[in-house]
């Protein structure tokens, strides 16, 4: 498996607000740094009122898709390696 490209989105221990491990979820890949590194935002299927959710539907997807229509957060990012305990892995490859 490779490095993932901007804009696919991967699957991985996303971390909660109090940086605890969180569980297993699916993020939008946002940007490419240097190295392993990746800027990610977090993706739910749950709405939020917060007015920077953006929607995301299957139909936005050239391959793969989500199990429900979902929301991009962009105000909860994260950086990431690709090495580790659990690198990252493509949405199609779970």
């Amino acid at each position: 498996m490779g490095k993932p490209v901007v804009g696919e989105v991967v699957v991985l221990p996303f971390p909660q607000t109090n940086l605890q491990s969180g569980k297993r979820r699916p993020a939008l890949v946002v940007a490419d740094l240097a190295g392993d590194d990746l800027v990610l935002c977090q993706i739910t299927s749950r709405a939020r009122s917060d007015g920077y959710s953006v929607p995301l539907a299957n139909t936005d997807f050239t391959r793969g898709r989500m199990a429900v229509d979902s929301f991009i957060r962009p105000k909860r990012q994260e950086v990431t390696g690709m090495t580790g305990d659990a690198p990252c892995k493509p949405s199609w490859e779970r």
